[in-house]
């Protein structure tokens, strides 16, 4: 077997190496149990304690209020687009929207269909490379939520402050920045992220949600979109994604036992000030992104010359730097270096940099 790449990957991304080890030693036989979690009856006793704890460890991590219900869904980040709209639109039926990037445009196109949304600021004049500053004067007084994308996994930027709504619910796509940093859960009403970036492998969408918000969907609802279906169920309405939900109960185990989500921060700020400081100090790359507004997950860099930069994606791969190519939308490059990214692998790429620019 070949030895493992440095996978910079804007996900499916990166998993902590002693978590999928752990998980193949597990893998036919779960802690003596006699078969895989992957052939495991989700209505059984073992999978019962795998969710249980899943939630348990979650709550303590990101420290969930007890009127928050976590739920174990499916269908990814772009199934929330629509969820969102079509059970928090319960009184006037408009929701403001804050377009930072690509997803969160998405995410207001889906609900025009279920509402009256107004975008109420954007940051698309400079090709989303900031984020806009919005106060509670900017926000419809009867609007229903306010929707943000806390991190802009394409753009590489990132909200520094969560904006004040009042007593609007704020909603926020956490899906590349969860478990990242600390952030203060009763400050949304609802909160979702995929697991593909920071969590496990793609199949579970993690959403954190307060009870008041549940029970508001309307009648005709698919009642696989009601949030209510879920919550009443604990996450159990059908077959949940038990072995997703499996990974991702591992790696809460992890995080918690490096030291919680505040010991995780400091090493991503290490890791992505590493960067870029050194992109900053090199007159060959550059990053995009206003500084205050940088993602800690997702940097984004370009030479300036697009044949250099497939040059550079090409022969990073063949030092087992992976992944490294932005978004189509953008081009150029963009490291994705999540939690479970090694600080070895930051500077592996960063001494290819420096030989690229020596050598072009």
């Amino acid at each position: 077997m070949g030895k493992r790449v440095f996978n910079f990957s804007a996900g499916p991304s990166v998993l902590p190496l002693e978590v999928m080890e752990d998980a193949a030693a597990n893998l036919t036989n779960y802690k003596g149990c006699g078969q895989s979690v992957m052939e495991m009856s989700h209505r059984s006793k073992d999978f019962q304690q795998i969710i249980d704890d899943a939630e348990a460890n979650l709550r303590k991590l990101m420290n969930i209020p007890d009127n928050y219900k976590v739920l174990f869904l499916q269908g990814g980040g772009t199934l929330q687009f629509s969820m969102v709209p079509i059970n928090l639109l319960r009184n006037s039926r408009k929701a403001d929207y804050i377009v930072t990037g690509n997803w969160a445009k998405k995410a207001a196109e889906e609900a025009e269909k279920f509402g009256d949304i107004k975008v109420i600021a954007s940051s698309k004049d400079e090709n989303y490379t900031y984020i806009p500053k919005i106060n509670r004067d900017d926000i419809r007084d009867d609007a229903d939520y306010v929707y943000i994308c806390l991190n802009n996994t394409i753009f590489g930027s990132h909200f520094p402050y969560i904006p004040e709504t009042g007593d609007i619910p704020l909603v926020a796509d956490m899906s590349s920045c969860i478990l990242s940093e600390e952030v203060d859960v009763s400050k949304f009403g609802l909160i979702y992220a995929g697991a593909q970036k920071n969590i496990a492998p793609a199949g579970v969408t993690i959403v954190i949600i307060r009870e008041d918000l549940l029970g508001f969907a309307p009648e005709n609802t698919p009642i696989y979109l009601d949030y209510k279906t879920h919550a009443d169920k604990d996450s159990m309405y059908n077959t949940p994604p038990c072995f997703t939900i499996y990974i991702a109960g591992e790696v809460f185990k992890y995080l918690d036992r490096l030291g919680g989500i505040k010991k995780i921060h400091e090493i991503n700020v290490k890791k992505a000030n590493m960067l870029y400081d050194y992109i900053d100090s090199s007159d060959f790359y550059k990053a995009p992104v206003r500084k205050e507004d940088r993602s800690l997950m997702n940097v984004v860099f370009v030479t300036g010359d697009e044949a250099l930069d497939k040059k550079f994606i090409a022969e990073a791969k063949e030092r087992g730097l992976i992944n490294l190519s932005g978004h189509r939308i953008l081009g150029g490059m963009r490291a994705s270096i999540y939690n479970a990214m090694p600080v070895e692998g930051v500077e592996a790429l960063i001494e290819f940099m420096k030989e690229f620019k020596e050598a072009n």
